[in-house]
């Protein structure tokens, strides 16, 4: 290989070693966020509230959009990152409800 084509396959290295890394912590802090959104489930079942909460939703698709702003990441992605969350967690508070 040539000095060039080394150098490039050690910062490939580097950086996908970053990315396993954080591939890591979004896992953990997925799971994580829903041990707290399965609580929140079981509390809206035993207390006969909707397994959804749009007005909730909505401030949290901006704080998120916001947040993503900030962070220079697409806010179209992280709107579309936490919708497809809520989904899934609005799946299991209905099924805390059977």
């Amino acid at each position: 290989m040539t000095d060039h084509a080394t150098r490039a396959a050690e910062l490939l290295k580097a950086h996908r070693e970053s990315i396993d890394r954080l591939d890591a912590i979004v896992v953990f802090t997925l799971a994580e966020r829903f041990k707290h959104t399965q609580a929140v489930g079981q509390l809206k079942a035993e207390h006969n509230l909707p397994p959804a909460d749009p007005v909730r939703e909505e401030a949290q698709i901006a704080r998120l959009t916001d947040l993503a702003k900030q962070a220079d990441l697409d806010p179209e992605f992280a709107k579309k990152f936490l919708g497809f969350i809520i989904q899934e967690v609005i799946k299991h508070h209905e099924s805390h409800q059977s």
